[in-house]
């Protein structure tokens, strides 16, 4: 795998200074010598320190958190500067949990100097410092400074440089789609988010637990009801409870194929708290595959660019609304949403029901290089004889034979009914962790895509 390395001009502190503790991140860049000109976002004094601090000590929880062993430690989220807000995100190390805080104008008593998203460390010293942060305590929050130093008794703490793995950008993509799609399905008082949590089973739940409501109480069931919601994994709910007791409301959301679950937790003082899980604890967000279909055809390179110029300008938009402003189909901008996500620079706030831009590296390769899957379904097409045609039946279901390693795969597309495949991989997900590349080499033959 190859990874992407961050470099930092100094390490991520809380330092003590004459008008209290500031907060001091430190901005990346994607080659060392790009760090020492990255400009300061925000600068300026969080107005409840406190329970920001709660906050991003819950998203160290999520990001120190390994539901599978074998799963490589992942310990850097991102911060993002822009629209007058701080979004801070974060993976589980095993990439199964998402997690963000986000701070809006409400939460800040500062200075947007610029926008931009950089990387954040979360060692141990800033962990400890975050957790002794008191009630009244008064904090300056900096995003994106030169030079940081964590300046304590105990003496001077220097952070390192950092690799970032391919894994992260994958699961913001694969995160942002599920996000998109999800409904609010439960809206829950603060004592029912307690209740939530009190009613998990103990230990590490295998198998799938449905969310609902026995009369005001909130509980988990292990048969399906109607108005239940899915959670594989329910265990990974208790990153959640240093924080539950703290928030206004929590709303529960799903997506409609039941393949992922977020909660919201409103915590007030414009600040929330998202929570999404993967299917299940095993299941990563990075091997998902659910943008695939929406990928497979490419769009014209100048289309691609318009709109990460017009979103990079606009920091964030709804789908719906740029679709009718713009006289665009609204699968086009699916497309488009879907191939600049795939670059990771698009995010999904739930509340707000609307994308939120982060501002890395626009590198159009990467749409490719992410997604094998994808890749390999385009070389199958480069050879004329990898893809024939069997027959095309009834709606437009169409039969078509695909070239494997020393096998030939029978593939059905179109129509009303999903696509399948005789392939190990569709055999062992069947079609529940994105298409198979026997699948979208077949779509793009065969079946006509809706036009812009």
């Amino acid at each position: 795998m190859t990874d992407f390395a961050y470099a930092y001009a100094r390490p991520s502190a809380l330092e003590a200074g004459p008008e209290g503790q500031a907060l001091l991140l430190s901005a990346f860049a994607e080659n060392a010598a790009d760090a020492a000109g990255t400009a300061c976002f925000f600068r300026g004094r969080l107005r409840d320190s406190w329970l920001a601090a709660r906050g991003l000590s819950t998203l160290a929880k999520v990001v120190a958190a390994r539901f599978v062993p074998q799963s490589a430690v992942l310990r850097d989220p991102i911060v993002t500067a822009g629209a007058g807000q701080l979004r801070f995100e974060a993976f589980s190390s095993c990439n199964g949990v998402y997690a963000r805080l986000d701070l809006g104008p409400e939460a800040l008593d500062g200075e947007f100097l610029c926008s931009g998203t950089t990387n954040v460390d979360f060692n141990e010293p800033m962990v400890n410092a975050l957790a002794r942060i008191s009630r009244t305590e008064s904090v300056l929050l900096s995003v994106g400074e030169q030079e940081v130093v964590l300046e304590r008794a105990a003496g001077r703490v220097t952070e390192r440089k950092v690799a970032l793995p391919e894994r992260w950008i994958k699961g913001l993509t694969t995160v942002q789609a599920y996000l998109a799609q999800m409904e609010e399905t439960l809206r829950l008082t603060r004592l029912q988010a307690v209740q939530l949590v009190q009613s998990l089973p103990a230990g590490a739940v295998r198998q799938d637990m449905f969310l609902v409501l026995r009369g005001p109480r909130p509980g988990f069931a292990a048969v399906a009801s109607p108005g239940a919601v899915r959670v594989g994994g329910v265990h990974r709910l208790r990153l959640l409870e240093g924080l539950l007791p703290l928030c206004k409301t929590l709303r529960v959301y799903a997506a409609p194929s039941g393949q992922a679950a977020a909660f919201v937790l409103e915590l007030g003082g414009g600040q929330q708290f998202v929570l999404a899980l993967s299917a299940d604890a095993w299941r990563g967000f990075s091997g998902e595959g659910n943008q695939l279909e929406t990928l497979a055809e490419e769009l014209p390179a100048e289309w691609v660019a318009g709109a990460n110029a017009l979103f990079r300008g606009n920091e964030t938009f709804n789908p719906t609304l740029f679709a009718l402003e713009h006289g665009l189909a609204p699968d086009t901008v699916d497309r488009l949403c879907a191939s600049l996500s795939a670059m990771g620079l698009l995010g999904f706030d739930l509340l707000e029901n609307q994308y939120f831009y982060r501002r890395l590296p626009f590198k159009t390769q990467r749409i490719l290089s992410l997604n094998p899957r994808l890749k390999n379904a385009r070389a199958l097409l480069a050879a004329a004889e990898d893809v024939q045609l069997v027959s095309i039946g009834p709606e437009g279901r169409t039969e078509a034979r695909v070239r494997g390693t020393g096998v030939w795969y029978t593939v059905l597309v179109g129509g009303p009914e999903p696509a399948r495949c005789t392939c190990p991989w569709y055999s062992g997900h069947q079609g529940q962790r994105g298409p198979c590349k026997h699948v979208l080499a077949a779509q793009l033959r065969f079946v006509k895509q809706p036009s812009a």
